[in-house]
Parts: structure tokens; C-alpha cells; sequence
């Protein structure tokens, strides 16, 4: 049984959590690398068209560091609440000095900093809505729908759950195949492993739900556009104005 309270804190403000996962980076970054490059691909800028886009959740920066490379003209916001997570990222990014700036945020309590602008060109997020509950997710969206310029996109990739237990069995199989130390890992976790699942799965819904509130902010061209068992990308668009 989970607990009520939330556990962001516990997990993402905890210098022993945040080293512990900081130091699994490199194996987690080598798996989501397709999925990170074609978040950047689907935008829909020029190569060398400048632009400033939002990283909301942004963590150490590893989405925006796909982005930037993909677009060298490209200038990034990356809005994160957790001073450890943001510290690393600083490191991480040096490469790209001048192209980056980290703003305090928290998603989870919707005061947008002022350093995060109306129209922006793009908005992503990797990894952070799932931490979010079902109210909170609607109101995001429908802030970020205000923040994009007309025309701007917004893409997520996250992971989701299903209400059907022969898809949850389906899921799970193949992915103990793919990874054949994943059931051990489940089965028998260390505390801070344990405390890390729940906070993941704390607030995690279906995909239907999450696309519904795209199309309650507004958002046209609303898509799936990518998908492996339980993890997506989806997205969509601000419309343009009439006549652009």
C-alpha cells in the first residue's frame, strides 16, 4: 500500500537518492537515447533555425543535451525544482555554456517563474509528469498550452499504466525478457530502490486520460508517437493564429 503524502521531496531533494541515481545515468541514458532523439526530430524548426524552448522537469539536462546538439541555434530553458538535480546538471551542460539557463520550478505547485517566458517555441518534458497528480496534470498542460507561442509544440515522454491486468501480464513479460536482471530487481529491492518505485508509480495513469487533458487545454494534432510497452511519446500543438 502506498502512502498518502507525497514523496517528491524524499526522493529528488535527498543528496544520497539523487548520488545513487545520478551514478546509474550512463546505462539509463544508452536505453532512452532512440527515444530522446526523436523527441528532438519531431520538432519542427530548421537546423539551423534559432529558437528557445522550455525543458520542463528538466533533471541533469539530458533531453535538452539531445535538443541542443540536434539544433545549434537552439537555446534552452531547463525548469527544475531540485537543487542536487540542478547542480548536476550545470556540470553536465558546460559544454553548452551560453545556450542554457536552469530556472527554480516546481511542477507541482504551478507558479511558472518569471524567467520562463510566453511564447516559447517548444515545450518538452522526460520523465516528471507521471510524479504529478491527475488534477495537477490537467492544470499543466493548460499552463503550458499558455506559455507556447501560436503554433509551438509540446512533446512528453513518460511512462503509463493500463487498466487491464492481460496488458499489465503482457508488459511485464516482455520486458523480464528484454532485461533478464529486471525480475530480480523487482523482487528484491534495496530501501532506497523501494522508495524510489513507489514515488515512480505513486500518481502514474493510463495514456487515454493524459490525452484527454491535451485536448481539454487545446492542443491540436494530438498523437502517440512513439510507444513501447509502457512508455510513450505524446504531443501535440498550440494552433496557429488564423491566417499564418
Amino acid at each position: 500500500m502506498l502512502e498518502d503524502t507525497d514523496t517528491n521531496d524524499d526522493v529528488w531533494k535527498s543528496d544520497r537518492m539523487v548520488a545513487n541515481w545520478v551514478a546509474g545515468t550512463e546505462e539509463r541514458e544508452r536505453r532512452r537515447g532512440e527515444q530522446r532523439r526523436l523527441m528532438a526530430d519531431l520538432l519542427p524548426f530548421e537546423d539551423d533555425e534559432p529558437f528557445t524552448f522550455v525543458d520542463l522537469g528538466a533533471g541533469t539536462g539530458a533531453a535538452t543535451r539531445v535538443v541542443l546538439d540536434r539544433f545549434p541555434r537552439a537555446e534552452a530553458i531547463l525548469a527544475e525544482y531540485s537543487p542536487q538535480m540542478t547542480a548536476e546538471g550545470r556540470r553536465a551542460l558546460a559544454d553548452y555554456q551560453g545556450r542554457f539557463t536552469y530556472v527554480e520550478f516546481d511542477l507541482a505547485a504551478g507558479d511558472w517563474p518569471d524567467e520562463v517566458p510566453t511564447g516559447v517555441a517548444a515545450v518538452i518534458s522526460s520523465m516528471c509528469v507521471h510524479h504529478l497528480p491527475d488534477r495537477r496534470k490537467r492544470e499543466l498542460f493548460s499552463e503550458i498550452f499558455e506559455h507556447l507561442a501560436p503554433g509551438g509544440w509540446y512533446l512528453n515522454y513518460d511512462p503509463v499504466t493500463t487498466d487491464d491486468p492481460l496488458v499489465e501480464a503482457a508488459w511485464l513479460r516482455a520486458g523480464d525478457r528484454q532485461d533478464p536482471e529486471a525480475a530480480a530487481k523487482r523482487q528484491h529491492p534495496s530501501p532506497e530502490e523501494q522508495r524510489r518505485h513507489e514515488n515512480h508509480v505513486r500518481y502514474m495513469i493510463p495514456l487515454p486520460l493524459q490525452l484527454d487533458f491535451l485536448r481539454a487545454a487545446g492542443f491540436e494534432a494530438i498523437d502517440v508517437y512513439w510507444k513501447q510497452l509502457d512508455y510513450v511519446i505524446y504531443g501535440g500543438r498550440k494552433p496557429p493564429q488564423p491566417g499564418s
